[in-house]
């Protein structure tokens, strides 16, 4: 089915949820909404605090560019614009601009009649930013907790924090969400060479069907989850990197203070290694 044919299957009216038909228009084939319009403004406002920032910074230098939080004392209060009230209006732009896109995809799931899967998954990616630049900090009493924008000064702050609580790899919930990040890319890698391999065979031979795809499962792993089952599989583990992930930092400063190797002393105090 062509492109052209497929969109005036999802082209109709309604399925909005602020503005009406005020902003229920397409603009080629990306739908705009109202939440795409917010969407944009966050965007755009954000990039260009980003610039000023950069402008007002020692360097152009696109590595050593950094967007600092405020000081640890202004505590949860306005900073100044040059140190760290900058900062404070990128995030909130941030947070602007992500959640603007997952309602517009829950507007856009609503003119297709389908399930809120894809702006739920997208959620737990937010929840994981927000956890980092809103939730924590606000727990610990500071905006300062939370990690500036910028490559190097990111890279150092995720070392810090890692050093701060000794080794972060031994934080349990971490452990979970890596295993949960590795695993989602080997089960979808999986099912996207299966796809590949069958659609796009060699020169001469013939397109396989799903069929081939569980068989050849079957042979390699001794079981084939299935065309529905590998999306679902894929859904479920992409969903909990993002929820793990956004935990593993969160309790780490507000509900642990130690280091995250002290955490399993209660391994070694079990009865049956005495």
């Amino acid at each position: 089915m062509s492109m052209l044919n497929f969109e005036r299957k999802y082209r109709v009216r309604g399925g909005t949820l602020i503005g009406g038909d005020l902003f229920d228009f397409w603009v080629g084939p990306f739908y705009v909404g109202f939440f795409g319009v917010s969407g944009a403004f966050f965007a755009l406002l954000g990039t260009v605090m980003l610039a000023w920032g950069a402008a007002m910074g020692p360097t152009w230098n696109l590595w050593q560019i950094s967007i600092a939080p405020p000081d640890l004392s202004y505590g949860l209060g306005a900073a100044p614009l040059y140190d760290g009230g900058l900062w404070q209006i990128v995030t909130i732009c941030a947070l602007g601009a992500f959640t603007s896109w997952m309602l517009r995809e829950v507007e856009i799931c609503r003119k297709l009649g389908i399930g809120y899967h894809v702006p739920i998954i997208f959620g737990s990616a937010i929840l994981a930013y927000a956890t980092l630049v809103v939730i924590r900090p606000v727990l610990l009493g500071a905006w300062g907790h939370g990690f500036p924008y910028g490559i190097y000064s990111h890279l150092d702050w995720v070392s810090n924090v890692g050093y701060q609580f000794l080794h972060f790899h031994y934080n349990p919930a971490h452990m979970v969400a890596v295993t949960f990040f590795f695993t989602t890319v080997l089960a979808l890698a999986m099912h996207g060479g299966a796809i590949l391999a069958t659609a796009n065979p060699k020169k001469g031979e013939v397109v396989k069907t799903a069929e081939h795809e569980n068989t050849f499962f079957r042979d390699f792993i001794g079981y084939s989850i299935g065309a529905l089952g590998i999306h679902r599989l894929g859904y479920f583990l992409a969903l909990n990197a993002g929820i793990w992930s956004a935990i593993c930092i969160v309790i780490s400063g507000p509900f642990w203070t130690r280091g995250w190797p002290e955490w399993w002393s209660w391994w070694l105090n079990l009865p049956i290694w005495s």
